[in-house]
């Protein structure tokens, strides 16, 4: 089992707002130079997403 993970408050305060901050500006940019729906960008961050998602594999024999 993985063990439980939590940023610093200094992370919090830094690095994870610089990165929250950053990914917000990049799909806001997104939005108005192609014009698409929310809805697009929330399918290309849930492909981005699942990137970092922990997989299970299966063996079907």
């Amino acid at each position: 089992m993985n063990k439980p993970y939590s940023f610093s408050i200094d992370q919090m305060n830094g690095i994870v707002e610089d990165t929250y901050t950053k990914i917000i500006n990049a799909c806001e940019n997104l939005k108005s130079n192609t014009n698409c729906p929310n809805e697009q960008v929330v399918a290309l961050l849930s492909v981005i997403a699942s990137n970092y998602a922990i997989t299970t594999e299966t063996n079907e024999n």
